[in-house]
């Protein structure tokens, strides 16, 4: 993505004065024009398999790594974490079973104990979640975007592969502040789990993009132009995001630095910054706008000055969705 190398001390975020105007009906965008969310989300993604999540000895001199994706146990195909334990329950009494693997895009059969079996439960999983900020719609291709950077499971420590996903509207139940050298998070909880905002198509380099609900007319605010990168400049600015419940704000920031794909600010509401800190965990993906203008995303902190941040221009992340 072209960082500085001043960002050696940042971080993403494995995944937030005026109360921001709601349309009672739907809005549509315009050529040229998106509309600027800020909602708080929660992420939840089905893995392509059953995943460990640890390195384990499953035998004298074999060891599954983390990353590692079983396919079969004695020659029984499991997807998910429910047909393991039925397949490993079913030989419990084995004192050899032969797990199909695939590690870093090879196969292989290791060799595993039926005690292993049982020790393994605790570091599988066929799942991941996590949390993020809701940046766009386009009610026009029935779209949208979030986060501004790709989704690492922090278990396998690498982009996950997943079947299906989707997005949920979440609620801020707390936030432990940002300060220097320790970022602050979001405590937040998904408002109702049978009601997803949109699909996961897409967990790339700029975000995680895929197909909006259109029942949720209820949320989308008015579109606004998209501003071009030579257009964005130094100077005030401000972010949507929401810090509690699931109001989005808006909340006053100034641009410091233009690059050629990303641009700096800094917080400057006191507001936020009295109840954050600074920059939050869970708080990418809360759009930018100058001059009401849609310039871009937050992406990333600087983790010794919180106040201190960075966005990607909103063209840069939406080359993403194709």
């Amino acid at each position: 993505m072209g960082w500085s190398r001043q960002f050696k001390l940042a971080v993403s975020f494995s995944v937030l004065l005026l109360v921001m105007p709601f349309a009672t009906n739907a809005a549509f965008a315009k050529d040229g024009t998106l509309i600027p969310m800020g909602q708080s989300i929660g992420i939840k993604m089905d893995l392509s398999g059953v995943y460990i999540t640890n390195d384990v000895m499953i035998s004298k001199d074999n060891w599954l790594k983390a990353g590692d994706l079983i396919g079969q146990l004695d020659g029984v195909a499991v997807s998910t974490l429910y047909e393991y334990e039925k397949v490993s329950s079913s030989m419990r009494d084995k004192k050899e079973i032969v797990l199909h693997v695939i590690r870093n895009g090879e196969n292989s059969q290791i060799l595993a104990d039926g005690e292993a079996m049982k020790r393994l439960l605790p570091f599988l999983k066929d799942r991941t979640e996590g949390t993020g900020t809701l940046t766009y719609v386009d009610p026009d291709k029935g779209t949208y975007g979030a986060l501004g950077h790709q989704i690492i499971d922090s278990a396998l420590k690498s982009p996950p592969s997943f079947k299906t996903g989707a997005i949920y509207l979440s609620e801020i139940d707390q936030i432990k502040k940002s300060v220097p050298g320790i970022p602050g998070y979001k405590i937040s909880t998904i408002v109702d789990d049978d009601d997803f905002l949109g699909t996961i198509r897409i967990n790339g380099l700029y975000g995680i993009f895929g197909s909006w609900n259109s029942d949720y007319k209820q949320v989308l605010a008015e579109p606004l132009t998209i501003m071009q990168p030579a257009e964005v400049k130094v100077g005030a600015a401000e972010i949507y995001t929401t810090i509690k419940g699931t109001e989005v704000e808006s909340f006053s920031i100034r641009i410091t630095e233009v690059e050629q794909d990303q641009f700096h600010f800094v917080l400057t509401d006191p507001k936020l910054l009295e109840a954050t800190g600074g920059i939050l965990q869970g708080m990418s993906g809360s759009p930018v706008i100058q001059n009401g203008q849609f310039a871009g995303a937050v992406t990333h902190m600087f983790v010794d000055n919180p106040k201190k941040g960075a966005a990607l221009f909103l063209e840069k992340m939406r080359s993403g969705e194709n």
